[in-house]
């Protein structure tokens, strides 16, 4: 996959000639010092790239342009480190194709007040330039995050790592080629989707291939990589008896490793980083795909059930913003509840589709029969997620424009095993509690399919979501029904006058 830390955010600086050359030079000199300390800090998993001090609107509107069409450049953070007209701005800012973070700091905490003097004052202007630059962005209606603090402040930092993850997310987007293999399930209608608005919102390509032609490159798979994968399995993971060299079992596992072998292939090959299955059409195949769906997840592809592509994309995008970081991220289904009263939980699951990424220790590699697809019976990994604080999302085609829906939950340890349930699954308790959460997610169409992450959260998505201009509803521990109705309402009304009519 491609990781955040191979991405770059471009650092501009705005100043005017007004000040002359000896203060401009001191300007770029703190400027670089703010970038390192930026580009130096954990919590940002991109590059930071300084660039030198911009003065005048073709400095200006030359930069945006470059940055727009420089593919490892994700974002651009800009300060007013002086006062900068921000007439100058104006083409630059038009022309700009690429997610704005705008950082209201200075290069000193203090202020050195028994030697404060005019020079000073000339010098660090930030106060009233970076208003200058915030009414501009205003004027203009360029969607940006702002971020106000010094660098030192690990919440600044930490502001601004969301973002540029969320950058890095959006870039992935962007670039994205999404192979579904086959359609959707039938009669179903939060899988569907407009893939053309889905290609002009956020960038990615949607195409269908044959299962079959998938199937031929599983089925030309060669014996030995079949035997070393199997192997990697046998090192990596709890082996269920009846599976392991010899048994009764281990030719549907060899079967198993032929799937993601092939899966692997023709995705590699095709520049894909995310696709779709579903067990209503699986051709030639004996199993539906479930260890090789699993464990392609664990390595950053995104996947969605029954051709749910939006899922899928979603989910790459995720895993893209949460690479490097501590948690995991997952396909997810809401599957069944615990209604006991006080201590209401939801069980997520799916046939066979949950990332190991999220799992609490060793998963066991199993087989056991699928009532669905008419198969032979799949190999899957079984596990229960890992407790914490999580996020659930979902992406919805609401017609006229796309709907992304999170809830912050609480993943915690099942209340007693469940050793007749044969997948992976997570437990979790919604905020602001399961009656809320429920009635919040079903008014606004919220998807059956989610992404389930412990590794990024509402931030990210909520930048995220103002980088493609895509709606967002989050439900948290201050949803209230009544407040959550009335912002679909509003929503409802701004998302269409903001296309125009």
């Amino acid at each position: 996959m491609t990781a955040p830390d191979a991405r770059e955010v471009w650092f501009l600086t705005g100043s005017q000639g007004l000040y002359g050359e000896a203060t401009l030079r001191q300007v770029a000199a703190q400027s670089q010092q703010i970038a390192r300390a930026l580009e130096d800090s954990a919590d940002i998993a991109v590059r930071v790239v300084w660039k030198p001090v911009l003065t005048d609107s073709a400095a200006i509107r030359r930069v945006c342009l470059d940055a727009s069409a420089t593919d490892s450049c994700v974002g651009v953070i800009a300060w007013m480190h002086t006062f900068s007209p921000a007439k100058m701005w104006i083409s630059g800012l038009d022309a700009l194709r690429r997610p704005l973070l705008h950082l209201h700091t200075q290069a000193h905490v203090e202020l050195p007040w028994s030697s404060l003097d005019m020079d000073f004052m000339n010098l660090n202007q930030a106060a009233h330039g970076d208003r200058e630059f915030g009414y501009i962005q205003s004027r203009l209606g360029v969607p940006r995050k702002t971020v106000a603090g010094h660098v030192s402040d690990p919440q600044v930092t930490a502001r601004i790592g969301s973002w540029a993850r969320a950058a890095a997310g959006s870039a992935a987007l962007r670039e994205l080629r999404l192979a579904r293999f086959g359609d959707n399930m039938r009669e179903v209608a939060v899988t569907e989707g407009d893939k053309v608005e889905a290609q002009l919102r956020f960038g990615v390509a949607v195409n269908t291939y044959g299962v079959n032609d998938l199937v031929e490159v599983v089925d030309a798979t060669a014996d030995a990589a079949v035997t070393d994968l199997v192997k990697e399995y046998e090192d990596t993971y709890r082996i269920a008896p009846e599976l392991r060299t010899g048994a009764a079992r281990h030719d549907a596992l060899r079967y198993a490793a032929r799937i993601e072998l092939g899966l692997r292939a023709f995705l590699s090959e095709g520049g894909f980083h995310a696709f779709t299955t579903n067990f209503e059409d699986l051709g030639g195949l004996r199993q539906l795909p479930g260890l090789a769906v699993q464990r392609l997840m664990a390595d950053g592809y995104g996947f969605g059930g029954e051709g749910d592509w939006k899922t899928s994309a979603l989910l790459r995008a995720m895993k893209v913003m949460a690479a490097g970081l501590p948690g995991g991220t997952s396909f997810m289904e809401d599957y069944t509840y615990d209604l006991t009263r006080g201590q209401e939980l939801i069980l997520g699951a799916h046939m066979l589709e949950v990332c190991p990424s999220v799992a609490a220790a060793t998963p066991s590699c199993e087989i056991h029969p699928l009532g669905m697809g008419g198969r032979e019976d799949p190999v899957r990994l079984v596990f229960d997620a890992r407790p914490g604080p999580a996020v659930v999302a979902g992406l919805a085609d609401m017609g006229d424009r796309f709907r992304l829906v999170a809830n912050e939950i609480d993943v915690v340890e099942p209340v007693e095993p469940l050793p007749r349930l044969p997948v992976a699954r997570a437990v979790w308790r919604p905020l602001p509690n399961l009656r809320t959460s429920a009635e919040a997610w079903l008014t606004a169409g919220a998807p059956h399919h989610t992404v389930l992450s412990s590794a990024i959260g509402t931030e990210e998505l909520t930048d995220f979501a103002e980088m493609a201009g895509t709606e967002l509803l989050t439900i948290d521990t201050a949803t209230t029904m009544r407040q959550f109705t009335k912002e679909i309402r509003w929503n409802q009304a701004y998302h269409r006058l903001a296309q125009g009519f």
